[in-house]
């Protein structure tokens, strides 16, 4: 089966570099990966809403080719199923593009699916930072880690925090952004006491946070992926850390804002750092957030899971525009390469060597504002790329 898979992949790459020249009278077809179900699914509702959305606001035609947005449920934790979905859309559905993928496991297992049928594979949430590493073909739209990271690092130092425990999911990401903190932190004084990881599928806190404060330290590196911030709060809460003095500070993941009402008081002051929050101050992002809220019938609340998805379709429609409508897969890669845009997240581009993205990454604090807790940024680090030299080996 999988021989007879790759030869149906490298027959549907010969098959679109011969049909270009008719390929304007096809639908352009975008196959978005994303989990719909399981512990992931706020993550593949946001990704769908901020697809649509674009396709809303921008019309479902570009440069005279129809585009359809084929979604794909793939429950977000088996990557053998990311893998197969993707082979039978570009073997059965002939995608032009695809999209999504929630988290590094799944984005690994697509990648030689893209490599191999050369279409451009557009990651929209998975953040690992060697995922653009492993197909020449795939761009980002989300973060990496060393990104994400390094900027709380920073800002821990700054504010009296000396002695951390870092408390990661045990999966690439986790693994990322407990190798970036541990290294920022200590090179510049700080002591990490102690590294946990947590399993990443069906996690209990309880026992690890329960170190945490055995420990006693000034305050607690979180890292886990969207989605699992709720019960990490309540355990936080129940555990007394708080009480005990001790700080809770991370990556912007476990903070999603669409998920952060859902919290409750627990998520106060807790500080992280990101490249997204509802509450950011800009008019591309108050209309973003008003158009966001409408489109979902007021059910949902725009996170940065959406911002990645829309601007995923972002770069797409513009790589298209650019390379035109019979555009093979190659054409529309080096489109997207360096391209340049103001997201609802502030200014953003696509490095032109890496195909990663670069953005504003900020520092917030959970606050409540009428009533509503929102991330609420205080201090900003433009255009940062983030530390990649920690993660990559020597050259």
């Amino acid at each position: 089966m999988k021989r007879l898979l790759s030869h149906a992949l490298a027959a549907t790459a010969c098959m679109l570099a011969a049909t270009s020249g008719f390929a304007a009278e096809a639908p352009f077809k975008i196959g978005l990966i994303t989990p719909m179900t399981g512990p992931f699914a706020s993550t593949g509702k946001q990704h769908e809403m901020g697809a649509r959305l674009y396709m809303e606001q921008h019309g479902d035609e570009v440069a005279g080719r129809k585009i359809q947005l084929i979604l794909k449920d793939d429950g977000g934790v088996q990557p053998e199923t990311t893998k197969r979905i993707a082979q039978e859309l570009v073997v059965k559905e002939h995608v032009n593009v695809l999209a999504g993928f929630g988290l590094t496991p799944l984005a690994f297992a697509a990648a030689p699916v893209a490599t191999q049928a050369k279409v451009p594979m557009i990651v929209m949430s998975a953040a690992t930072l060697s995922i653009v590493e492993r197909s020449p073909f795939i761009v980002r739209t989300s973060q990496n880690l060393p990104q994400t990271t390094a900027p709380i690092a920073d800002w821990a130092i700054k504010n009296d925090i000396k002695k951390v425990v870092t408390l990661v999911s045990d999966y690439g990401p986790g693994h990322d952004a407990e190798k970036v903190f541990l290294k920022r932190f200590t090179d510049a004084g700080g002591t990490v006491a102690d590294a946990l990881r947590i399993p990443l599928q069906n996690p209990d806190f309880a026992p690890f946070l329960q170190r945490v404060r055995d420990i006693k330290p000034d305050a607690v590196f979180v890292f886990v992926p969207s989605g699992v911030g709720t019960p990490l709060m309540k355990q936080f809460a129940d555990r007394g850390l708080k009480e005990a003095g001790i700080r809770l500070i991370g990556t912007g993941d476990m903070l999603e804002d669409d998920l952060l009402p859902s919290m409750g008081d627990e998520a106060l002051d807790v500080i992280t750092s990101h490249h997204y929050s509802a509450a950011h101050d800009s008019p591309e992002n108050k209309a973003y957030v008003e158009a966001f809220s409408k489109f979902t019938n007021n059910q949902m609340r725009a996170s940065f899971q959406s911002v990645q998805a829309y601007d995923g379709m972002h770069l797409i429609y513009e790589a298209l525009k650019k390379a035109g409508p019979d555009a093979t897969g190659e054409q529309l890669l080096e489109a997207m390469k360096g391209m340049q845009w103001t997201s609802p997240r502030g200014p953003v581009q696509i490095d032109a060597d890496n195909r990663d993205i670069i953005q504003d990454i900020y520092i917030r604090r959970a606050e409540k504002v009428d009533g509503e807790l929102y991330n609420i940024e205080f201090d900003k680090f433009e255009q940062f790329v983030g530390p990649r030299d920690i993660l990559e080996p020597a050259k």
